[in-house]
């Protein structure tokens, strides 16, 4: 980047910094005030955000309807105006999940641990609330809904920064929220939306060090390398989503065609969807062919190595790149390997630690896998698109963390916690 570039971007940073820091001090207070929050209030907010977001559906679609048509204008691609687009299906899914989520135990409060020690000391490790998060996320404007409902589930007070294609559509849907606070009086700050477009917000967050406790960023690699670069505070991060699905030489043939497919194609633009598929050498011929086919039927790119292009001449040539690449689309690159050794070396040299399956009837061959292989989210017989909060019992998420510290695989109530340690004594001191 150039100095000038450089300077520009330092000058509007700086002119987004008071409206910054007002949201900042805001959290803050009412972080605060929700570390005490009662888990009634809490669910009453919860709840009474699912009825808004049903009553005003007609306005969400209506706010969706504007960011679709400037991201067709802009030939935003297919995988993000997927990941965009809302239909009454999709809010209603947004309300559900709302009431899922205030179904859930709260974690705040909860002791983890207890013990006493032999000079009588009880001691308890006792979940709390982070503080306030910052997220900053594209595209998908639920995410709106889930990372505020989570935030505040958790007892923490969240600043959303969504992206700009979704503009509209988030700021509807926040405002169901705050209409959910204030039926249950909570403050209005404890999940406010950034409320302008600048990319400038996103730096003068990261610099919120006196206001904001951590950064969760969910999007596209460039989004999660500057969140790294210039933020003051821990991240947890959501990286690529490059999954592997694995047919071992004992897999069950119409279970692995199954799979596969739905891991592919279900939906092409989550971080969930198979990218590579690695099949055993012994079962190629027999397991791979109706598999190719049904995704190349079904619209599917299909880029392999030679051993799978001679089983099918329909398959492109794959690429050293396709091996390291989040499709968010529908392509599939597939390498045949010789045994499972040779998959778990293939996921561990090229993949990003998100998801990973392996389709076996031997036991032990799956334990191999599910032990050595070093991923968040690890499956037996099951297609990767399970890798959600929701399928989880979460009740949503706001991503999925690759990293291996504080939280790792779906973010939900219990990852937005850390804890405290409380001591009760009866007089003892220390010699």
């Amino acid at each position: 980047m150039s100095a000038i570039g450089t300077a520009e971007i330092a000058r509007r940073d700086e002119d987004v910094m008071p409206l910054m820091t007002r949201l900042g001090k805001a959290a803050r207070a009412a972080g605060m005030a929700l570390s005490s929050t009662s888990t009634e209030d809490k669910n009453t907010a919860l709840l009474a955000a699912a009825a808004e977001i049903r009553a005003r559906t007609g306005d969400i679609l209506e706010a969706n309807d504007a960011d679709m048509k400037a991201a067709q204008d802009s030939d935003l691609g297919a995988a993000k105006l997927d990941r965009l687009v809302l239909d009454e299906t999709r809010i209603e899914g947004i309300a559900k999940g709302l009431e899922e989520v205030a179904e859930l135990a709260d974690p705040v409060g909860d002791v983890i641990a207890e013990w006493t020690r032999p000079n009588g000391l009880r001691i308890s490790r006792v979940r709390v609330p982070l503080g306030v998060i910052g997220i900053i996320y594209e595209s998908r404007p639920n995410v709106t809904a889930d990372a505020g409902a989570l935030s505040l589930k958790s007892g923490n007070a969240a600043i959303l920064r969504g992206g700009s294609e979704s503009h509209h559509s988030s700021r509807a849907i926040h405002a169901c929220l705050r209409r959910g606070l204030a039926a249950a009086g909570l403050p209005d700050a404890a999940i406010q939306l950034v409320p302008i477009r600048d990319r400038a917000a996103v730096g003068a967050l990261l610099r919120l060090h006196d206001y904001v406790d951590i950064i969760v960023p969910r999007g596209g690699r460039s989004l999660i390398e500057r969140v790294f670069e210039e933020s003051r505070m821990p991240v947890i991060s959501h990286l690529d989503g490059l999954c592997h699905v694995y047919v071992h030489g004992d897999a069950e043939p119409e279970m692995a065609r199954d799979i596969v497919f739905n891991a592919k194609m279900r939906r092409t633009g989550i971080c969930g969807a198979a990218e590579t598929l690695l099949v055993d050498k012994a079962v190629a011929q027999t397991h791979l062919p109706p598999i190719i086919d049904d995704l190349i039927s079904a619209g599917c790119e299909v880029r392999g190595d030679d051993p799978t292009r001679l089983l099918d001449d329909r398959v492109t040539p794959a690429t050293e790149d396709d091996w390291t690449t989040e499709y968010l689309d529908a392509i599939l690159s597939v390498r045949v390997v010789e045994d499972l050794d040779a998959a778990i070396q293939h996921i561990g040299t090229y993949g990003s630690h998100h998801t990973e399956s392996i389709v076996t009837g031997n036991e032990a061959a799956a334990e191999r896998f599910l032990n050595e292989v070093d991923s968040a989210i690890l499956l037996h017989n099951a297609s990767t698109q399970f890798a959600d909060g929701g399928e989880f019992g979460m009740g949503a998420e706001i991503g999925i963390s690759t990293g291996r510290l504080h939280a790792r695989g779906p973010v939900g109530v219990e990852q937005l916690t850390t804890f405290k340690y409380v001591v009760h004594g009866s007089g003892q001191t220390r010699p």
